[in-house]
């Protein structure tokens, strides 16, 4: 873990929360070798003050003692090997659940399709099932942006819902995390628990692995094999982007501060570009160029027919979340910190 990566890590650790809701309590967190899951435990460790446990979830041990070497023998931290979709085999009592496991991989969409509706949404029925006879106090749901489908060009706020096409193989994404976040409200009314949903936009950073074909990865691991970045089509889509840590932060805003049976836009308002010019300024931080070549069939089949989708934080701020630093000094830190790690 580079130095910067771990200051941006402690400088959210620091934020003025009320931490103190976590203390003595034992926190769940799902897809924990993932992108976002991964960067919530980092932070979460990085707290120095509280008595809390952090459970992080997974299916890949060996990925997680890679990912998580820096406390892997800590008191506070422990690795619990399941599958979301299928039922916890333990009796621990988990007060604070943060739900990220989810196939959000463009191939999955395409060769796995069944596999990601059921991690969308058996996994948050199984969570919320025992979370409701284990002591849940708070359940914070990573849905996803694309949620929203087609829309008019407008940002998009919490209360839009656009077109998706469910007779496609590419709706398995966001048509699961809208059944989801149906399913996370009728828990929270017919159980009295608390829920918070949040939607967060394209979200990059480090620690994605060989497989990530999500394009942002796609284009620092060019770079950092030394190539030119290799782009599918024209780069035309507009989208919001935000940095994992930002979005771990906004997380945790939600966590202890967000309101019940509530969606939650999480984007960086200064970082709306198109994804061409995502591959330009990641292609400049290591003096390479751009160059286009054509999907084949299946690669097509995974990609979003969205091409303008930016969000409206404007709920998400009133919590009093706040974001700094520019998109292009982030993809430096985030190519940067991709260096030194082997997952």
């Amino acid at each position: 873990m580079t130095s910067d990566y771990r200051h941006q890590l402690e400088h959210v650790a620091k934020t003025d929360l009320p931490w103190q809701l976590l203390d003595g309590a034992n926190i769940l967190v799902t897809g924990a070798t993932g992108l976002i899951g991964g960067c919530i435990v980092d932070v979460l460790m990085c707290r120095t003050t509280g008595d809390f446990h952090v459970y992080a979830a997974g299916r890949n041990e060996a990925r997680a003692q890679k990912r998580f070497a820096n406390y892997w023998h800590s008191p506070r931290f422990h690795f619990l090997a399941f599958d979301v979709t299928k039922e916890l085999d333990t009796d621990i009592d988990f007060h604070f659940i943060i739900d990220a496991a989810s196939g959000a991989s463009p191939s999955a969409y395409a060769t796995d399709p069944v596999g990601v509706m059921k991690a969308n949404f058996y996994g948050v029925n199984n969570l919320l099932c025992y979370g409701s006879s284990h002591g849940l106090r708070k359940f914070v749901f990573v849905s996803s942006g694309e949620i929203y489908g087609e829309g008019d060009g407008s940002p998009f706020t919490e209360d839009y819902s656009g077109y998706v096409n469910t007779a496609t193989l590419r709706a398995c994404y966001p048509s699961s995390k809208r059944a989801a976040e149906t399913l996370c409200v009728c828990y929270a009314h017919q159980y009295g628990l608390d829920v918070s949903i949040a939607r967060p936009s394209h979200v990059y950073g480090p620690y994605f692995t060989e497989n990530d074909n999500r394009v942002y990865a796609q284009f620092i691991r060019n770079v950092l094999a030394g190539d030119d970045i290799v782009m599918k089509s024209k780069g035309e889509q507009f989208r919001s982007w935000c940095y994992v840590v930002d979005c771990a932060s906004a997380l945790l805003y939600l966590l202890l501060k967000g309101e019940n049976m509530t969606p939650y836009n999480i984007a960086d308002p200064h970082s709306n570009i198109t994804i061409r010019e995502l591959a330009e300024t990641i292609a400049s931080i290591n003096g390479k160029k751009v160059v286009f070549d054509i999907p084949d069939k299946r690669e097509k089949s995974g990609f979003s027919i969205i091409k303008k989708a930016t969000f409206d934080t404007s709920r998400l701020q009133a919590l009093g979340w706040t974001i700094e630093g520019s998109i292009k000094d982030k993809l430096r830190f985030t190519i940067e910190e991709q260096k030194h790690n082997d997952l």
